[in-house]
C-alpha cells in the first residue's frame, strides 16, 4: 500500500483515539482520462482503492470516538460499516471537516427499490442535502494510476449505515447478505476480509483485505460462499526465441492447414504480461498462476514470487516422446498434470483478458459446478473433411466421441472466454478416451484427428457428468486483422464494460504485424497500467 493510505481504526466497543487523525502526505490529484479528478495511486487496483476508502473512514470514526462494526454488505466492490443512528450528526460533522482537507465524493443511501442517486463531489452543497434523513452515506476518494488511465470511482467507497436501537437489538437500515439485526450489547469480533466481498479469497494479500472488526452474526458461512481455491493456467510461447525456432524447424510432421503453422500463432506481443495484470486488477481471488512453456521464461517475469510458477512441458507430458510439440491441442491435453493444480481452474490463452472486476461466481457455482459459455456459432454438420479448419475438425471429433459415449450431440463451440475447468473431469476424460487423447498429445502440429481438450471437449464432458452448466457473461472477441482495429480498441477502452475479451490473431500477414503491435501496446498499457507482482518493481 502507498505511504499515504489511512490507518485502520477501532471497532465498536474499542477505546477511541482522542488525538487528531494521523498526519499523512497529501496525495497528488490528477484529472483522469474520464475527466474526473482522482488521487494518484502508484499501484492502483480496485482492492487498493477499496481498502484506502475503508481505512480513511475507519480512521475518522476512531478519531471521533464513534463505535462501529463491519457489515457484510451486498456490494462486492465497496465496504460497509454500521454506526448508531444516535451518532449520525456527530459523524456527518466530522466527515464534513475531513472532506474539507481531502475532497472526495458522497452518495446518500436510499431505499434500494428507488432509483440510485449519483455520487457528487463533496464540495457540492447538494451532496449534503439528503444526509440528515438517508439510511447512510457512501464516501469515496477516487483513485487513478500515474498516467490517469484507470479510474477507480465511487463503487469502491465505504458506506456508513445508520443502525437504529430497537430494544435489545440493533436493526439494519437496508438489506445485507446475512442479518437484519444484531444484539445491541454484542461484542465485536474479528472476521476475515473474504467474508466482506466475493471479490476476495484466502489467496488475496492480507494488506489488501485485512481482518475487520464485526459482529458474530456476520461470521456464519452462507450457501453462496465459494471457499475452494481457483488457479489460473496459461500456455505461452515466444516465437522469436532462436532455440525454440530451431526445435520447430527440426520437428517432424507437417501442418495440414495454413492456419496451423502461421507465424501469427506463435508471435508474442507481451499479451501474457497484460493478461496477468488483468488477473491482478480484476480477479485477485486467483490462488496460483501457472505459465506452461517449452522451457521458456518471459524476459520480464520474476520466477521467485509466490503464487506464480513457470511449468515446462517436460513436467506435464506423460510420454516424453511427444515432445517437442507446437500444437496447442497437444499441450492442453496435459494441463491437468500440473503438480499442485487446484481442482477448479481457469485456462487462458495469452490473448484472453479479464476486462473488469469479476468474482469466482462468474465461472463456478458455490457447489463447485463449472460454467461454460457456448458460442452463437454452430459446429458444421457431417464428418471431418480436408477443407475444415483445425477448430472445426476438432469440434467434429469431440462431437463424435461424446455422441458415442453419452448419446448426446453437441452443436456449439465455445466462446473465446477463459475456460472454467475441473481437473477431475479432465482426468476422467483422458481415462475414458485414451486413444483419442494420446493421439492428440502426440500431434506436433494441429491435425485433423485432434480433440480440443480445454476449449470444448472437457467442458462438455464435465457437463454430461454433472460438473458443468451453461453460463453467460459480457465479452468481446476481436480479430486483430480488422481494418478499424484502433477504433475498436478505443471503444473497448472507453467503455470498460466487458467481463472478458479476446484479441485473437490467426491470419495477419507479416506486413500487418508491426502496425498492429504499436496499436495494441498502447491499448494494453492504458487498459492495464498496474504491474502485477511477478513483474520487476
Amino acid at each position: 500500500m502507498p505511504e499515504y493510505v489511512m490507518q485502520t481504526g477501532a471497532g465498536m466497543g474499542q477505546a477511541p483515539d482522542t488525538a487528531a487523525p494521523r498526519p499523512v502526505p497529501r496525495p497528488r490529484l490528477l484529472v483522469a482520462a474520464s475527466g474526473d479528478e482522482a488521487y494518484v495511486h502508484p499501484r492502483a487496483t480496485p482492492l487498493a482503492a477499496r481498502e484506502w476508502n475503508r481505512a480513511a473512514v475507519a480512521q475518522l470514526l476512531q478519531h471521533l470516538g464513534i463505535p462501529s462494526f463491519a457489515v457484510r454488505g451486498k456490494s462486492d466492490h465497496g465496504t460497509a460499516v454500521a454506526v448508531l443512528e444516535d451518532d449520525r450528526t456527530r459523524f456527518l460533522e466530522g466527515l464534513f471537516r475531513y472532506l474539507a482537507h481531502y475532497p472526495g465524493h458522497l452518495t446518500p443511501l436510499r431505499d434500494p427499490r428507488l432509483r440510485a442517486p449519483r455520487p457528487l463531489p463533496s464540495g457540492d452543497p447538494e451532496a449534503w442535502h439528503e444526509l440528515g434523513s438517508a439510511m447512510g452515506v457512501q464516501a469515496s476518494w477516487y483513485q487513478t494510476d500515474p498516467e490517469g488511465h484507470l479510474l477507480l470511482g465511487h463503487e469502491y467507497g465505504c458506506a456508513v449505515e445508520f443502525w437504529r436501537s430497537e430494544g435489545d437489538r440493533l436493526r439494519a437500515p437496508r438489506p445485507n447478505r446475512t442479518a437484519f439485526s444484531v444484539a445491541a450489547d454484542g461484542p465485536n469480533v474479528w472476521g476475515p476480509g473474504r467474508l466482506f466481498s466475493r471479490f476476495i479469497s484466502e489467496a488475496t494479500p492480507r494488506e489488501s483485505a485485512p481482518q475487520l472488526a464485526t459482529r458474530p452474526e456476520f461470521l456464519v458461512p452462507t450457501v453462496e460462499d465459494i471457499e475452494f481455491p481457483v488457479d489460473a493456467v496459461y500456455t505461452w510461447v515466444d516465437g522469436d526465441d532462436p532455440a525454440w525456432a530451431a526445435r520447430k524447424a527440426a520437428a517432424k510432421g507437417e501442418a495440414y492447414h495454413a492456419e496451423s503453422a502461421s507465424d501469427a500463432r506463435f508471435l508474442s506481443r507481451d499479451e501474457l504480461r497484460y493478461s496477468i495484470r488483468s488477473l491482478h486488477l480484476f480477479a485477485p481471488w486467483i490462488r496460483n498462476v501457472y505459465v506452461v512453456t517449452d522451457d521458456q521464461v518471459p524476459a520480464w517475469m520474476r520466477t521467485d514470487v509466490p503464487g506464480f510458477q513457470v511449468v515446462s512441458h517436460r513436467e506435464i507430458f506423460r510420454n516424453p516422446a511427444d515432445l517437442p510439440t507446437f500444437n496447442s491441442h497437444s499441450i492442453e491435453s496435459q494441463l491437468h498434470h500440473i503438480p499442485g493444480l487446484a481442482e477448479h481452474f481457469l485456462y487462458f490463452n495469452d490473448d484472453m483478458f479479464i476486462g473488469r472486476p469479476v468474482t469466482p461466481h462468474t465461472f463456478f457455482t458455490p457447489g463447485g459446478t463449472a460454467k461454460y459459455f457456448p458460442s452463437r456459432n454452430r459446429i458444421p454438420q457431417g464428418p471431418v473433411v480436408e477443407t475444415d479448419t483445425p477448430v472445426d475438425a476438432a469440434c467434429k471429433n469431440n462431437r463424435a466421441l461424446l455422441l458415442e459415449r453419452f448419446g448426446r450431440v453437441i452443436t456449439q463451440p465455445m466462446e473465446h472466454i477463459p475456460y472454467a475447468l475441473r481437473r477431475s473431469a479432465m482426468e476422467e476424460a483422458e481415462a475414458d478416451f485414451p486413444q483419442a487423447w494420446q493421439r492428440t498429445a502426440a500431434s506436433r502440429f494441429r491435425a485433423m484427428t485432434d480433440l480440443s481438450p480445454t476449449s470444448s471437449f472437457a467442458l462438455y464432458y464435465a457437463a454430461l457428468t454433472g460438473r458443468a452448466q451453461p453460463g453467460s457473461m459480457r465479452h468481446t472477441y476481436l480479430q486483430l486483422s480488422v481494418n478499424d482495429l484502433a477504433d475498436r480498441l478505443q471503444r473497448l477502452l472507453d467503455g470498460r464494460g466487458q467481463d472478458s475479451f479476446c484479441l485473437n490473431d490467426a491470419y495477419s500477414t507479416p506486413e500487418d504485424l508491426q502496425a498492429q503491435t504499436e496499436v495494441l501496446n498502447g491499448f494494453l498499457g492504458a487498459y492495464f497500467p498496474t504491474p502485477s507482482p511477478c513483474e520487476p518493481s
